[in-house]
């Protein structure tokens, strides 16, 4: 196993370059960022390399929503662009979502949709977009990770709101280069049966985030019983990436000392 820190969570008291060697001094040399257009992505993937790591991953914040027919168009042309972004500065991993995201006021909005398409639409849709996606991907060597987004965190409705379905999202679309993160926060918050789920789809499952429910601090903040998690990832063979997609409640020393109590590299 191996910790990827997000800098969009720790460290934010500074400019976001000045977060990648905090972070590097508690050990991480896998680093992940929101918003690939807004970030100094140049800037970020040379510190990153500076301190003897990799800017790990990112997303398009201008990708639109694969629901949506109306998107279709922008969202090839965005994948196109994210694809040569990965490639040129290094970035092995891509995150996609089925609706656009718009942080606003301190809140997250999903986009409204072009027109009134029923679900079973919006989810046939998601399917041909990423079909004609993974054909470019394929061309690189960029993963491409879907992730379920509960519907309590954001403002309005996304189509891929529950593990479930992302896992049968994966599945149809069955290739290599396409695989699923189980993100503990979102799952507990939209879905919960956290141990059933992650069982249920381990075969598809390539990553792990962590984050307690409901203020998405570090492991034993809140209600999620990170300690039977953990007995299951090792019980199922897990040797992947686990995210630090939290906010410490105290300070980030304190955060990775719990963090490596609960889920030690082996």
């Amino acid at each position: 196993m191996d910790y990827t820190g997000y800098l969009d969570f720790w460290f934010t008291d500074r400019p976001v370059i000045e977060r990648v060697a905090p972070f590097a001094e508690l050990g991480l040399r896998h680093f992940n960022v929101f918003f690939w257009r807004q970030a100094p992505i140049a800037e970020l993937a040379a510190e990153c390399r500076r301190v003897g790591g990799r800017l790990y991953s990112t997303f398009d914040d201008d990708m639109g929503s694969l629901a949506d027919p109306g998107d279709n168009a922008m969202t090839l042309r965005s994948w196109a662009e994210s694809l040569e972004m990965a490639e040129q500065y290094g970035i092995p991993v891509l995150y996609i979502f089925s609706n656009q995201i718009e942080p606003a006021g301190g809140v997250d909005w999903v986009r409204r949709l072009s027109g009134n398409y029923p679900e079973g639409e919006q989810y046939a849709n998601l399917l041909d977009q990423t079909e004609k996606i993974m054909k470019l991907v394929e061309q690189t060597s960029v993963e491409v990770r879907v992730e379920c987004l509960n519907n309590f965190h954001f403002i309005g409705k996304i189509l891929v709101d529950n593990p479930r379905l992302a896992a049968d999202w994966v599945r149809r679309i069955d290739h290599p280069q396409f695989r699923l993160t189980f993100d503990v926060y979102h799952q507990q918050r939209g879905s919960g049966d956290l141990l059933w789920n992650l069982e249920q789809n381990f075969d598809v499952t390539t990553a792990v985030h962590i984050g307690d429910v409901p203020t998405r601090q570090e492991p034993g903040t809140g209600e999620i019983n990170f300690p039977n998690i953990r007995a299951k990832l090792r019980q199922l063979g897990f040797d992947g990436e686990i995210g630090l997609e939290f906010s410490p409640s105290t300070t980030p020393a304190e955060a990775m000392a719990r963090t490596r109590e609960l889920f030690p590299l082996e």
